[in-house]
């Protein structure tokens, strides 16, 4: 039997903020690597975030990138009324949709409600197996729900 193919893709944003609010502690991305490589092979995974050029950023990159993750980045936009825009949904969405053609298995790392409908499309139109990880207060039920398995992120996926 061939190995599961597997794409992951990671809302760094969602993820960042949900286990600082959650848990108070980083998301532990080299353990997320080995807990899914053990299910198949890692063909693609795309980390998405948002470009603020600060050192400590960088670094964290570096160490995504050194796992073996690819990095896409937005720039970050202040706006005049001092709110901030940097959102991947859309692109997120569009690298998902080329993917399940290719892959057995979409992981995502969210819990942003906005890919409910995404996690349906892809399992009704490929059959592909649709994994969603989140922190299970800050998910989104609809999320939740519309992808074959959720996987909490709990205190064995942090640093």
């Amino acid at each position: 039997m061939t190995n599961k193919k597997i794409a992951i893709f990671v809302d760094v944003q969602n993820i960042y903020y949900t286990c600082r609010q959650a848990y108070g502690r980083q998301f532990n991305y080299r353990k997320l690597w080995q807990h899914i490589g053990h299910e198949g092979d890692i063909v693609s995974a795309t980390a998405y975030a948002i470009h603020k050029g600060d050192e400590g950023q960088l670094k964290f990159q570096d160490a995504l990138k050194h796992i073996g993750f690819d990095i896409k980045l937005k720039p970050f936009i202040q706006r005049s009324d001092g709110s901030a825009k940097g959102d991947w949904d859309v692109g997120i969405a569009i690298d998902v949709m080329e993917a399940a053609a290719e892959v057995d298995t979409i992981i995502l790392l969210s819990g942003d409600g906005d890919f409910d409908l995404l996690m349906l499309k892809v399992y009704q139109k490929y059959g592909v197996d649709t994994q969603v990880y989140g922190v299970p207060a800050l998910t989104a039920k609809s999320l939740i729900d519309a992808s074959c398995k959720f996987i909490e992120i709990d205190e064995a996926l942090l640093l």
